[in-house]
């Protein structure tokens, strides 16, 4: 085949070092616009970004030139670059791992509804309590223990 053709749907998550309730809802819409435009710099289609004050989820259509811990890396380098440039003053860095979960295209609609209403879901739920129920409908295997923990400050991974 001369060309590439794919579709991979990934679901993306990752949260404020120590779980701190950092991102301001002042300028959490600049933060998801920039987390867009990084991606999509990067030849990613982006379906919906949202999260909270301590967490940031991202649908993406993967461009399959990078993998998914790349793309990773790089947003959170850059993001937390931006953010302390702009808002925090090297107070900001993302915690050190990220869960990422593929759909097919039928799930497509649900996961971007799921991601648009993060503020109403977490009224009822905890970040820890989402998690741990993405890995357990996604048949992840983690230590409860260790699920949160990773305090590695993402900007200095370069």
């Amino acid at each position: 085949m001369a060309n590439t053709y794919t579709q991979i749907y990934m679901h993306i998550v990752f949260a404020v070092s120590r779980r701190e309730s950092l991102i301001s809802r002042k300028w959490e819409e600049e933060l998801h616009g920039y987390l867009a435009g990084a991606c999509r710099n990067r030849q990613h289609f982006v379906h919906a970004i949202n999260g909270t004050a301590d967490h940031v989820h991202l649908f993406i259509g993967m461009h399959p030139a990078e993998s998914v811990s790349q793309l990773v890396q790089t947003l959170k380098v850059q993001s937390s670059r931006w953010i302390n440039d702009r808002f925090m003053h090297g107070k900001f860095s993302w915690q050190s791992g990220f869960g990422a979960f593929s759909y097919s295209r039928s799930l497509v609609e649900p996961v971007v509804k799921y991601i648009e209403n993060q503020k109403e879901h977490h009224r009822s739920i905890t970040f820890q309590e989402e998690l741990a129920e993405m890995f357990e409908k996604a048949g992840v295997k983690y230590v409860p223990a260790y699920m949160m923990q990773g305090f590695a400050d993402a900007s200095k991974d370069e």
